[in-house]
């Protein structure tokens, strides 16, 4: 809930501990969002300044959000997190546009290039099919070489360079989210109805044979497998629908998007943020349940 009713039934706002609970629920947004975009950037782009504008974007979505609007909070929150994670990707851009553009241009005439000469162009034939001198198309590589050691620059003065050097350790926010995913997991298969939960502990839990599993439940093996593929997508939607609601499909009306709704909702009311927070007994992130959905 992001408001709080009055005795006239008209939704009110929240207060500052309503505000601050809503907030910390939703603080794996945050994390998952900068660790998506993250993948698309540079290694030296500082992203505990992404941390602290996605933040502040979800302390504002928190505060501005209309529960009448009939958009769950988590999906309102990601779209402004998102936001103002681009914007403070532009702000902290030390290239220009200009430099951009430019370095675009010669990535596509280099692409082009490579591709009709079957090799590496030179420099020379790139500036020629550029209509640039070679001395243009070095300096392109100077100033785009000049904002990276820049940035470089800022973040080893203000964190020290252990900083930007690479780490092979889950970063804590990382492993807080793997806990949370795990423990949705968990819960995801709690709330499947009973034959199709028997099938993924059999199947992955427990590595029992399709043919065993058909004999117990009075099936086919071939239904086993689709029971099995059937509770792969529920248990996908059901974890989506708690970390990622964008990418759950919209169901039309009817039985099925009811039944839909009423697992989601199960699989929520299962355990609350501190319990997910601690990963479940034998559900590790690396099991291929896991990995399956």
């Amino acid at each position: 809930m992001t408001v709080s009713e009055s005795v006239t039934g008209v939704a009110a706002p929240m207060g500052d501990r309503e505000l601050d609970e809503l907030c910390r629920a939703h603080v794996p947004l945050v994390h998952f969002e900068v660790r998506a975009i993250s993948s698309r950037l540079p290694g030296h782009v500082f992203t505990d300044d992404l941390v602290s504008a996605g933040m502040a974007a979800l302390a504002m979505a928190a505060r501005s959000f209309d529960v009448s609007l009939g958009v769950p909070f988590g999906r309102y929150a990601v779209r402004r997190i998102r936001g103002a994670l681009l914007d403070e990707l532009r702000s902290a851009d030390w290239a220009t546009r200009s430099l951009r553009s430019k370095v675009r241009r010669r990535d596509g005439v280099h692409d082009a290039l490579a591709a009709s000469l079957g090799r590496r162009p030179s420099d020379v034939e790139v500036a020629a099919e550029m209509g640039v001198s070679v001395a243009e198309l070095e300096r392109v590589d100077a100033d785009l070489h000049s904002s990276v050691v820049l940035r470089l620059d800022v973040i080893t003065d203000s964190v020290g360079a252990d900083a930007v050097l690479p780490s092979s350790s889950a970063t804590p926010e990382a492993v807080l989210v793997a806990r949370e995913r795990a423990a949705y997991l968990r819960d995801a298969v709690e709330a499947l109805p009973e034959r199709l939960a028997a099938v993924v502990r059999g199947c992955f839990f427990e590595d029992r044979p399709m043919r065993e599993l058909a004999e117990e439940l009075g099936v086919t093996e071939s239904r086993i497998s689709q029971m099995r593929a059937e509770a792969l997508k529920l248990l996908r939607d059901g974890m989506n629908a708690q970390l990622a609601p964008e990418l759950v499909e919209a169901a039309s009306g009817g039985a099925v998007a009811r039944r839909k709704a009423a697992y989601y909702a199960q699989i929520a009311a299962r355990s609350s943020y501190r319990d997910r927070l601690t990963l479940p007994e034998g559900m590790n992130p690396a099991h291929e349940t896991y990995q399956a959905v």
